[in-house]
């Protein structure tokens, strides 16, 4: 989730990737993602495992920004909002 290229980034894990946008859309998801205003949905990876989701997931966070903004570039470029991709990711 972000709220554009040089805003602020929240990683995170769920099992239900439309329902959990949505709700941070509506302001009533993380807390973080609410006072910062993180709306649109710029970068997902899908995984069988939630544990496999969860490992990735504390990996990205150990990441600098750089390394981050690379990755959803790569996927991205344009910042999209993919929240109505999501039937294609």
């Amino acid at each position: 989730m972000s709220n554009g290229p040089h805003g602020t980034l929240y990683t995170g894990v769920t099992s239900d990737l439309p329902r959990r946008v949505q709700q941070h859309r509506d302001g009533n998801g993380s807390e973080f993602c609410h006072k910062y205003g993180l709306t649109r949905l710029v970068y997902a990876e899908s995984y069988d495992r939630i544990e496999d989701a969860i490992v990735r997931e504390k990996r990205i966070k150990e990441w600098q920004r750089q390394w981050k903004l690379r990755l959803i570039r790569a996927q991205n470029p344009d910042w999209r909002d993919l929240y109505h991709d999501l039937a294609y990711l």
